[in-house]
């Protein structure tokens, strides 16, 4: 048996990250004292737990891996992590897997990974608990190839969107004119608002929501490199409004500027019926 590539590794280490961080979650909200701040608005929040989280991840995956690129949505000092919150383990299951060939040499120092600590922090603070997810996406030459959803408060059922059915899932406290007319011109059958832009795509994988449109800057390069990865590997497809890919190389602008469409499939049905005047209004 050779042993396992880099990025089998580097996932199988992020899978086990990724489940401390629901672990200290979960920890957060059951202490009470979720230390909110404002970032750049009230709906812009930082918690305890987004800091925390953080911290482990980036400290736990940079002990191991030293020399790839780290970006984390939270700005935080520089300061000693805690041990308690470095997580050293990897999911066996995932190291006796085999690597995809086209990535059995990538170096260590190629590697990009995003991470948002706690994807849907608003609606975590209101208590919305299924809405939120930590994600970890790994990108290499610029594409997202692999990331871990983790959602800490998982309990849900998978079903099928009934066949020629439209129903679009969006974004519930980051609304605006251009994204309502968007979804309108859409035409669905049933509108679904959560937070967290991994929920949403986990709404598509799980067949509860055909698309997920948002027709607006505000989403960020982690909110869509872990769930972007997933998507891929069932099938999926996300672009921006405008239907060009993501790049997720370390020099690119952390906004997506020109807003989010994901499908499970059907991709072109959608894209097709973005309206130019939405276009028009978002510049990637």
């Amino acid at each position: 048996m050779a042993s396992p590539t880099l990025l089998m590794r580097v996932v199988a280490s992020a899978y086990s990250v990724a489940e401390k961080a629901a672990t200290i979650v979960r920890k957060v909200m059951a202490g009470g004292d979720l230390g909110i701040v404002e970032k750049s608005g009230a709906n812009d929040l930082q918690t305890k737990a987004d800091r925390l989280v953080q911290m482990s991840i980036c400290a736990s995956l940079t002990r191991k891996f030293p020399k790839a690129t780290i970006i984390g949505e939270e700005e935080l000092p520089p300061e000693e992590v805690n041990e308690e919150l470095i997580e050293d383990g990897y999911c066996e299951e995932i190291l006796k897997k085999s690597c995809p060939a086209q990535y059995t040499g990538i170096k260590e120092e190629e590697l990009v990974i995003w991470v948002d600590p706690l994807d849907g922090t608003k609606e975590y603070t209101e208590g919305l608990l299924d809405h939120v997810t930590v994600l970890i996406g790994i990108a290499y030459g610029g594409k997202a190839i692999a990331g871990v959803i983790n959602q800490p408060y998982y309990n849900y059922e998978l079903t099928e969107v009934p066949a020629g059915k439209h129903i679009i899932v969006t974004t519930r406290s980051h609304g605006s004119t251009l994204v309502n007319d968007c979804i309108s011109a859409l035409n669905p059958d049933s509108v679904i608002r959560v937070g967290g832009a991994g929920n949403k795509i986990i709404q598509l994988i799980e067949g509860k929501a055909s698309a997920y449109v948002f027709a607006s800057p505000g989403c960020k390069k982690w909110d869509t490199c872990a769930p972007e990865a997933i998507l891929h590997a069932v099938g999926g497809k996300i672009t921006d409004i405008h239907g060009n890919s993501f790049q997720y190389n370390k020099e690119v602008k952390h906004m997506n500027s020109a807003g989010v469409l994901a499908t499970l499939r059907n991709y072109d049905y959608y894209a097709s019926r973005i309206p130019n005047t939405v276009k028009q209004s978002l510049v990637p």
